[in-house]
Order: structure tokens, then sequence, then C-alpha cells
């Protein structure tokens, strides 16, 4: 499963893009691959964008429709984050041309989508992220195993954790050891629901007890303010109220933080890809304010974007991928 993940999010070539310094061990910054290009505008670029689907996304979105229409003042982008469930049928339906998600689309949708224009999605890889398991701040847990994060939240339990249902069952004593759980989570429209479904609870079923929120944004205000709160979400979300945990895949293997080295180099076991979807005709040109915004995405600036939102940028190996899937 992980396999399949990492190859996935970095594709082929990514291993050469590894030399290419990413932070500064001053501050641990994230900087932005020198080899990415600057954005250069285009004549003739007007029109009307339509974007539906992750709420992960949505900030991010925002943010690149902004610095777009910054180039382009007479286009209008419109966006609409709801959940990555919502981004096929709306490609589908033709009521947008971007289709964020935070998951990869199900064979199912591929298939709804192939069933009416005889052609595949494109999908296209934006940025990078690490989905992490937030605790309050002052929660002193070191560090949790998938199965104990199975054990946490997911009531089958087949990723093979037993039940946990206090903080002393994760190895914390004193006040905290007799603390109950308090669990927060997004709704089942959510690419980020069914990627932690898919990756942390091995498909397994959520626990009743689990808050369901309508954004990202609320399971982490939700865990900020719950001394015995947990929950998951994109890293792009952290606030100061509460502390991502670093993970393991299994009992004896060293605790991984959500940072983007250890994202690009596949030790956090819960790194994944923001995905945008768009359709593209095979031997067809692209429609020219889709091609434009994309490739705006996968510049200098666009990657800026990314790291201003808290998410990990591509390097160049993989900006030079994605650009190919445009011509």
């Amino acid at each position: 499963m992980q396999k399949r993940l990492w190859s996935l999010m970095v594709g082929a070539g990514f291993a050469a893009s590894l030399l290419v310094p990413q932070q500064t061990s001053a501050q641990d910054a994230v900087t932005i691959d020198p080899a990415i290009p600057a954005y250069k505008a285009v004549s003739g670029i007007s029109g009307n964008l339509n974007s539906i689907g992750s709420d992960t996304l949505n900030n991010l979105m925002t943010l690149w429709a902004e610095g777009f229409k910054k180039m382009y003042p007479n286009i209008n982008i419109q966006i609409e984050g709801k959940g990555s469930s919502t981004a096929p049928p709306a490609l589908i339906e033709g009521t947008a041309q971007l289709g964020p998600m935070s998951r990869p689309m199900r064979g199912s949708e591929i298939d709804s989508f192939e069933a009416k224009y005889g052609y595949k999605p494109t999908a296209l890889r934006t940025s990078l992220d690490s989905l992490a398991v937030f605790v309050h701040k002052d929660n002193p847990v070191k560090g949790l195993t998938l199965a104990q994060v199975d054990g946490m939240f997911s009531k089958t339990f087949r990723c093979k954790g037993g039940e946990v249902k206090t903080w002393g069952q994760v190895g914390l004593d004193g006040s905290w050891s007799g603390s109950p759980l308090s669990l927060y989570g997004r709704n089942s429209a959510s690419g980020t629901y069914g990627f932690f479904k898919e990756h942390a609870l091995c498909n397994g079923d959520y626990k009743d007890t689990v808050k369901e929120q309508p954004g990202s944004a609320s399971v982490v205000q939700g865990v900020s303010e719950d001394r015995n709160g947990a929950g998951y979400s994109g890293i792009g979300y952290s606030t100061s109220g509460v502390r991502a945990v670093p993970l393991a895949p299994k009992q004896g293997d060293a605790f991984a933080p959500a940072t983007y080295e250890n994202a690009i180099a596949g030790k956090y076991p819960l790194s994944r890809a923001l995905l945008l979807y768009i359709n593209r005709a095979p031997g067809s040109a692209l429609d020219p304010l889709v091609k434009e915004f994309v490739k705006f995405i996968l510049s200098k600036e666009g990657q800026e974007t990314v790291v201003k939102d808290g998410y990990y940028p591509l390097t160049a190996t993989i900006v030079r991928e994605e650009l190919a899937k445009l011509e």
C-alpha cells in the first residue's frame, strides 16, 4: 500500500531530484527547487474558470487564483471546496474545468468520466502534503504507530491495532493516563476522509465517536480547543494550538515527523500528492485558459504559494513531468 502511494506521489525520475537542496538547516524552512522556471504571461487569455472539489486545496486554489488574476485581470475564477468527491461529477457534467482532489479518483469515478467522454481524466500533481495526526499543543505523546492510530480511530482494526480509548494506552502517564480520547475527523465527501480511511485504517470503518467536521480547519480548531483531542488533516492547516505527532509504520520503526524532507524521502507514512484533475481530450489542444492556469501552478510563483500555505512544493523533475501532460 505504501509503495503504491509513493509511486503516485513522485512518479518516474524523482530520485535524481533529491540531489537538489530543499531546506535550510537554520530555520528548517522549505525552499523552492531553483530549477523550476518563473511564470511568463502570454497574450489573449480571458474568460471564466470554475473549480469544484477538495476542501484541503481550497486555500491553495484561492491563492493561486489571486496570483493568476494579477497576471490576467480580465479573467474570473470561481472556487468551491466542499470535498474531493464533488470534483468528478463536476468534471463529468461540465460545471467545472478544474477538479482539485486530495485523493486519487476511484476506479468507479474514472469509469463514469470515460463512459461519457471516451477517455480518462488527466491527473496533475500540484503539491505535496503530509496528512497529519494532530493533538492538543499540551499533549506530550512522542509518537504513534499506524496500528495505534488504527486503534484510536477505527472500530474494525484492519491495520491490526487494538482498541485505544485512553491516552494511557498509547504511553502517557500521570493525569493523562485515564483521559479519554476525543476524536475529530472529516465527513465522507472529503478526500482526506477517504485517504485516511485507506492508508491509516486499512479501509476499516471509523468509530461512531469520531466527530465529523465540514472542513480541515474545523478539525484543527476542535483539537486546539480540546485537551484530549486528536484529529487528522493536511499539514497546511497546522496552527499554534495543535501539534503534529510523529508517526511510524510499525512498532520498532523510527517515528518520522511530518516534514518536507521525510515526505520526499518516503519516511513519513501518510504523505500524499495533492491533485488537480482536468478534462483533456487526447490529441486535442487544451483550453488556453486552463493550460495557463496549470502552468502558473507549476511555476516558481505557484510553488512559492504552496510553501506560503504550509504545504510542500514539487521538485523540478515532477514539474517537468506534469507540464508534459499539457502538450
